[in-house]
């Protein structure tokens, strides 16, 4: 998935465990869990409005967005294509 969730460094530099965490936003650590693994397929702004508050962050701190690898390949192809 394009769009990475770090919450490792941010849980680390506030010194917090994932219940902690979990307790202070009010999801369950399971679903803590599923953020931090990247298997998420969405996320409420209330929640990550939670997750900034708690963390002290900006969203841009925690959400990342990475090249996914078809969407990669397709664009490299079509570069290829404009080039010949």
């Amino acid at each position: 998935m394009p769009i990475v969730i770090d919450l490792d460094v941010q849980l680390a530099r506030k010194k917090m465990s994932v219940q902690e965490f979990a307790d202070a936003i009010g999801i369950t650590p399971a679903n803590v869990a599923v953020l931090k693994n990247g298997r998420a397929k969405a996320v409420r702004f209330t929640t990550l409005e939670a997750i900034c508050r708690v963390l002290e962050c900006q969203p841009g701190d925690i959400l990342r967005w990475t090249a996914d690898d078809a969407a990669a390949t397709a664009a490299a192809d079509a570069d290829t294509e404009g080039a010949a």
